[in-house]
């Protein structure tokens, strides 16, 4: 079988080499998913195939392309197959969308420059595709309208709309609840199985399993294991891949929840809010601990991330109100955000950014460097723009700088959803730790209720019908 895709001996470099020599072949309906932690080397890897790495990078090797050869040391040949032979659903939709653009003007696009169809018909294949994906109501709003599970389908239809047989999908289901990333899976298999080529890009384990087809294992820019998915993951050679797969929540073991005790430092009254001119959520109460940890799960856009943001004042509720315990500063209610590049300004370092904070509000410099040893963050990192590193790596710098400011609350927006398992876990295993240590009240929103399970003293979900149920803490 002709692949439609070959990478052979692939290299990524900065001032050092930091993927090492990586080859693969991408076939007409079998998927290839590349799997590995934050910060591996996989979206490196993908990003010198496609010719899009960010400036400073530079790449070897070469990339065969429905028959055409590229040289990647002298970056030939790719822009002219952008969209209409090989597209990408870049990491970050917020970055891949444009914000003046509404979203079936984003999708239209493809069809219209790409393709060559009226304005009419661009905007009808838009529609279609959009309702396909559940967002047929969302057609007609901004980026900064949508949640970022939305964001993440409306970048999906815009990178297929060009027509293109080859999909570079990096991390396609992040930030999605399980029906939304079965109902992207389900899209990505049909281009598969009408014989188009997917190349996915994920740390998501139950995304992998699910592709099937052939897989690729990466640590430390280097592919540690590659073969049919199946095998890989039903018979691990590779002692991390072994521990990537025990990383799994379904595998951890059952926490010790707390029940509430002291004053509540946080009461929510009778809260409602709509959007869009509908209604999320009405009557909601809610009143959180010191050292508390909720668990708040529930479909894409159902007001989750609203709901906190309410909790944090950041947004006022439509009815009811929010009342803090007396003494406490603003500045100790905090907010870990689902997408970190727009918690981050763009053009300024990471060390510029963190040290700007410090300065601020009289913080102690010398905590960064051992809260960075425990994150696993290098140093050289701090040198570098938000968008030069990885979204998980990103994630973690934000979770910094929000420990930095010692929170005696904190509201965690999907924290989890750009890292690997095995980060994912330590990240997690730190929350906790924050809270049991600092009293510190967390709320942590997250679509893996396996996840929610075993790290809560109490669990909420919302229902998606202007409601929620909440489960009272689990005996200890």
């Amino acid at each position: 079988m002709t692949a439609l895709l070959v990478a052979d001996g692939v290299r990524v470099f900065a001032r050092e080499r930091i993927v090492e020599p990586a080859s693969l072949s991408l076939h007409p309906g079998r998927p290839f998913t590349i799997l590995g932690e934050t910060g591996s080397g996989k979206s490196l890897l993908a990003q010198a195939i496609m010719g899009t790495l960010p400036k400073g990078l530079r790449a070897e090797g070469s990339v065969t392309i429905a028959g055409q050869r590229l040289s990647l040391a002298v970056g030939q040949g790719h822009r002219s197959l952008w969209g209409r032979v090989i597209s990408v659903l870049p990491q970050e939709p917020w970055l891949a969308l444009d914000p003046t653009m509404r979203a079936r003007e984003q999708v239209a696009e493809g069809y219209g420059f790409v393709r060559g169809l009226s304005v009419a018909d661009a905007a009808r294949r838009a529609q279609v595709d959009l309702a396909n994906l559940g967002l047929a109501d969302a057609s007609g709003k901004l980026p900064s309208q949508l949640s970022g599970g939305m964001a993440q389908r409306v970048a999906f239809a815009a990178a297929r709309a060009g027509g293109a047989r080859i999909v570079i999908a990096d991390e396609p289901t992040k930030g999605l609840d399980v029906a939304r990333r079965d109902d992207v899976i389900a899209l990505l298999l049909r281009e598969v199985a009408e014989g188009g080529g997917l190349l996915t890009i994920t740390h998501d384990l139950a995304l992998a399993r699910r592709m099937g087809g052939d897989l690729a294992v990466m640590l430390d820019g280097v592919i540690i294991e590659q073969g049919p998915a199946e095998e890989v993951l039903g018979d691990p050679q590779h002692a991390y891949t072994r521990r990537l797969i025990e990383a799994d929540p379904a595998h951890w073991p059952d926490g010790q929840p707390r029940k509430a005790a002291g004053a509540p430092m946080l009461v929510a009254e009778g809260v409602g809010k709509s959007r869009g001119g509908q209604r999320l959520f009405s009557g909601l109460n809610l009143a959180v601990h010191p050292g508390e940890i909720i668990g708040v799960t529930g479909p894409s856009g159902c007001g989750k991330s609203t709901f906190g943001d309410i909790l944090l004042r950041l947004l006022p509720p439509d009815e009811g109100n929010v009342r803090r315990a007396g003494g406490q500063p603003a500045i100790k209610f905090q907010k870990l955000y689902q997408d970190p590049p727009s918690a981050f300004p763009h053009r300024i370092t990471l060390r510029r950014a963190i040290l700007d904070l410090v300065k601020l509000h009289g913080l102690d410099a010398a905590r960064i460097e051992p809260l960075m040893a425990r994150l696993r963050l290098a140093p050289a990192l701090l040198d570098r723009l938000p968008a030069e590193v990885s979204g998980g790596e990103l994630q973690r710098f934000a979770l910094l700088r929000v420990l930095l400011l010692d929170p005696v609350f904190l509201f965690a927006d999907e924290p989890t959803s750009r890292l690997d398992l095995i980060t994912q876990q330590e990240m997690i295993e730190l929350l906790v730790e924050l809270a049991r240590e600092r009293t510190c009240a967390v709320l942590i929103v997250s679509h893996d209720a396996e996840l929610i399970r075993k790290v809560s003293d109490r669990e909420i979900r919302f229902t998606g019908k202007k409601d929620l149920d909440q489960v009272e803490p689990k005996a200890a």
